[in-house]
């Protein structure tokens, strides 16, 4: 029987966004949902809870792989319905901000983009979000830029607003409770995500395994898209990582 996989976007994107890779997992029966304030749901405007909620539903039961916004969603999905999630994949991905101070002062930046957003549009926005040191490494043709601009200011103020890392209550002290194989991806130029993923996976234990994708940042899956299969079908295959500069844990 054929894997069911629930690929599950980042934010600014949609579920087509997934398309580079989609080729390569053609033997598997895959479903990329819009995330709440995205795409098809940009009028869908909720919080990290609810929005892990509509994500099982649509979702339902399968091998949940998100990437950033993407992976807090389906982490948050995990602890909350891990009768849902039979293995999980987080790229680029967080648990959240732990320390109090630090979120609050997330939360007043997330406020300030949403406002700007608001005030400039969708392709300024997306211009301005895409020149951060954090996609340094993206080059514009693998942005998928024509899928972001299909958002609306309203949507994204919202998701970031109701689903940022500011407003996120963190979920690092749950990440105990995990029971199901875990595969924590990284860009290796991605240095902030890479030490993340290190938390992570100290965090979760013998459930995890770390993996990192040479030559790529933040955004791995569509900078080296072959190399992040790769790792994704290995696991897939036996729960491990991939052999591409994969760092058990």
């Amino acid at each position: 029987m054929s894997e069911r996989l629930i690929l599950v976007h980042g934010f600014t994107q949609t579920g087509r966004s997934w398309a580079p890779i989609l080729p390569d997992l053609h033997k598997h029966d895959v479903t990329t949902p819009d995330l709440p304030g995205h795409g098809t749901k940009a009028d869908v405007h909720v919080g990290m809870e609810e929005a892990a909620r509509l994500l099982g539903e649509e979702g339902g039961h399968g091998t949940y792989v998100g990437y950033s916004l993407g992976g807090r969603v389906a982490l948050q999905l995990a602890l909350d319905r891990p009768d849902l999630v039979e293995r999980l994949v987080l790229v680029s991905a967080s648990a959240g901000i732990e320390d109090d101070d630090d979120r609050a002062a997330r939360k007043e930046a997330d406020e300030a983009l949403a406002a700007a957003l608001e005030e400039g549009g969708i392709d300024e926005f997306i211009e301005e979000w895409l020149a951060q040191p954090l996609f340094a490494t993206l080059a514009p043709e693998k942005a998928g830029l024509e899928a972001r601009r299909e958002n609306t200011p309203a949507g994204l103020a919202a998701s970031l607003r109701l689903m940022g890392q500011g407003s996120m209550e963190p979920l690092w002290r749950r990440l105990l409770d995990l029971r199901v194989p875990v595969l924590v991806v990284a860009g290796e130029l991605d240095e902030a995500y890479c030490l993340q993923a290190v938390h992570l996976g100290g965090w979760m234990g013998e459930v995890a395994s770390l993996a990192l994708v040479p030559a790529a940042g933040h955004a791995c899956h569509l900078e080296q898209p072959d190399r992040f299969v790769k790792l994704l079908l290995a696991f897939l295959a036996g729960g491990g990582h991939g052999e591409d500069d994969g760092h058990g844990h």
